[in-house]
Parts: C-alpha cells; sequence; structure tokens
C-alpha cells in the first residue's frame, strides 16, 4: 500500500469546501481510497474553543496544534489497517497554517510544546495545494456564509492568503491555484495538479531552466516567502536507466537527507521520486558515490510569485549569474518571473548548464 498525504490550504473562501467533494469523486475514480482530516480550527471554534474564550491566544494554539498533530497520526494508523492500493490522505489546511494565526514567539513556543521543528512541520506532508482566497481577483464572491468559524473582511482575508503562501513557501511541492479562471476551471486545475503530483497516468514534470544575474541577496532575504538552505548532491552508481543521487540539506540549524530516483523521459520532461533518508542511511550510501563525478554544493533560495514555486541555485564559483528554475504542468503555460530578476536567457537544453556539466566546474 501507499499512502500519500497532501494538504488543501489557501484563504478564507477560496473554495477549499466545494474541492473536497471534487477531490472525492475525482480520486475514488482513479482507484483510490480517500480519506479526510477535517480542518482543526473549524472544529474548535465551532465547539466553544476560539482565541478569544481561551485564556491566550497562545494557549489556544498549542492546544489546536496538538489536536491537529494527534488526529493525522490517528488517521495514518487508521490508514496502515486499510486494505487499499492507493491511499490519499486529505488534510483540511496543515499545521504550518497556524503559524499565520500567531507571532514569530508563540509560534516558536507551539513548536517548543509539541516537539518539533518548522522544517519537520513542513515535511509531514507530500504536497501542498493553496487555493487562493476569492478575495484576491473575485471579491463579489467571497462570503462568510458557508462557514460559520470565519470572520475575516475581504482585506484581512487577502493579507491571511499572502501569508498562508509565505509560510507553506518552503515546502518542496507547493502548488498555487489562483483565480485566473472561473470556479469549475479552477477546481479542474486543482484536480490536474494532483494528478500530476501522484503519478496518473504518470508523474510529469515539466521544467524550465534560466541563466540568470547574480541576484540581489538582500531582497531575496526580505521576501517573507523565500526560503534559505545549503544543499550538498553526491550521484550514486547508476543501475539500469535510472539515475540516483543523494542529497543533504540543511536550513538553519536542522540538517535533512534524501535519496532521489530520477528517469529522464526527454530533455525538459521527467519522473522523479524523492524518500527521506535517515543520517545513518546518507552516511551508508555515500560509500556508493560515482567516483567519476563531482560533488555538487549550492545555496538554494525557494519563493512563490504570482502563484508560480522558482527554485534559485547559486553556486560558488560563480560570483556574476545564477541559475533559475520552475516547474510547469503543461509547456504552454507562461511564467511570471518576480521582477528583480534580471533574465538572461533560457537554458533547459543547453548542455553548458546541466547539473554534471556545472559539477566539472567546482
Amino acid at each position: 500500500m501507499k499512502i500519500t498525504k497532501i494538504v488543501i490550504t489557501g484563504g478564507p473562501s477560496g473554495g477549499k469546501t466545494t474541492a473536497m467533494s471534487w477531490v472525492q469523486n475525482a480520486f475514488t475514480k482513479l482507484g483510490y481510497t480517500v480519506l479526510f482530516v477535517p480542518e482543526t480550527a473549524t472544529e474548535f471554534i465551532t465547539g466553544g474553543v476560539a482565541p478569544w474564550t481561551c485564556g491566550t491566544n497562545l494557549e489556544y494554539q498549542k492546544v489546536q496544534m496538538r489536536l491537529q498533530l494527534e488526529k493525522e497520526r490517528l488517521f495514518e494508523q487508521a490508514a496502515r489497517t486499510m486494505k487499499a492500493d492507493k491511499l490519499l490522505i486529505v488534510c483540511d489546511r496543515g499545521a504550518i497554517d497556524n503559524k499565520v494565526y500567531m507571532t514569530d514567539e508563540d509560534f516558536a513556543q507551539v513548536l517548543e510544546d509539541v516537539g518539533c521543528s518548522e522544517r519537520e512541520l513542513l515535511d509531514r506532508y507530500d504536497a501542498v495545494f493553496h487555493l487562493v482566497t476569492a478575495a484576491k481577483g473575485l471579491p463579489q464572491f467571497y462570503t462568510l456564509e458557508n462557514n460559520k468559524a470565519r470572520y475575516e473582511s475581504i482585506e484581512q482575508a487577502a493579507d491571511v492568503d499572502d501569508r498562508l503562501i509565505a509560510a507553506w513557501s518552503g515546502h518542496k511541492h507547493l502548488r498555487v491555484i489562483d483565480n485566473a479562471t472561473d470556479f469549475n476551471s479552477k477546481l479542474r486545475r486543482l484536480i490536474a495538479e494532483m494528478r500530476a503530483f501522484l503519478g496518473e497516468p504518470q508523474p510529469r514534470e515539466i521544467q524550465r531552466k534560466f541563466l540568470i544575474a547574480y541576484p540581489d541577496l538582500d531582497w531575496l532575504e526580505s521576501l517573507p516567502e523565500a526560503t534559505k538552505m545549503e544543499i550538498v548532491q553526491t550521484d550514486l552508481i547508476s543501475r539500469e536507466d535510472v539515475a540516483l543521487r543523494i542529497h543533504q540539506r540543511a536550513e538553519g540549524d536542522s540538517v535533512f537527507y534524501f535519496k532521489t530516483y530520477n528517469h529522464p523521459l526527454d530533455d525538459s520532461t521527467r519522473v522523479e521520486v524523492e524518500e527521506r533518508l535517515s543520517k545513518r542511511e546518507y552516511q551508508d550510501l555515500l560509500q556508493e558515490a560515482d567516483p567519476n563525478k563531482k560533488q555538487v554544493r549550492k545555496t538554494r533560495y525557494r519563493l512563490t510569485h504570482e502563484g508560480q514555486y522558482f527554485e534559485i541555485d547559486l553556486y560558488p564559483m560563480w560570483d556574476d549569474k545564477a541559475i533559475l528554475e520552475t516547474e510547469l504542468s503543461e509547456e504552454d503555460t507562461p511564467i511570471h518571473f518576480p521582477g528583480h530578476l534580471g533574465i538572461i536567457r533560457e537554458v533547459t537544453e543547453d548542455a553548458a548548464y546541466t547539473r554534471s556539466a556545472i559539477a566539472e566546474q567546482m
């Protein structure tokens, strides 16, 4: 059995409630057993437990986080007992959503209370899908009527939406579904993104790569939606036609380890699967490093802009340029680059800017 856990989040009146029925219908037809973890805040607030009824917002956030994590744990425990080939757990909001409703100091105390880091909360989920609030672009459809726990004005809803995207921007698979189309088309785009992620019919990602001028680091680090990490990538001896590599990723004081299986379909499309490793497993696999390939070290910034996800990689041997990558579900999807970046040219198919070619310069 394969269990996949995803989050559907978004600003108030973004369409989550309707989206859940679409997800149930679409993925049940594809052979999935679909479980839904209800939104914890709505359960608490409609039951009389709220930031304004508890002693302090901090005390409320502590109990909400504990219930959120415990519900997810129990859903996963129950899922493992089920007879299903493919099982999808859909969380109506995830643990990181809570960050938006408290100060950084309170969030740090909540993390201490539950005994985990922000990165560990992010990595609990395989993917995150954000439905943009109707308050951004379609204010005439913004309503408080379908959720008794909702209280935000249009302006507050738009602000919450921005802060939710920023909070989740450190996740490796965040997709933002905006209001560029009518509502039904918006939900069809959500289902399409989920199908692409789950590999239905196959996990295709259209990757575009661009050479850019060395970015303004002060500007990058000032963006609330940007996250920074230090990465060390090591190629392993390949098996058959599957490229294998491991990487170490450091964010602040936390270090995480991963193994990636990468099978290219053509120059811009690939099937890629990533799994988490323990430190011991990572160290053991280092013994299988390909002696013909150099280790790659780089600094990566992740950010979202106008609903699209970007990665900017800085290499120690370059002080005048960098690489920007984005992944699209369709080849003709227009790309909205952040305005402060200097785009030099596309290098998606340029052999001089493949990972192995860059490694040779290190």
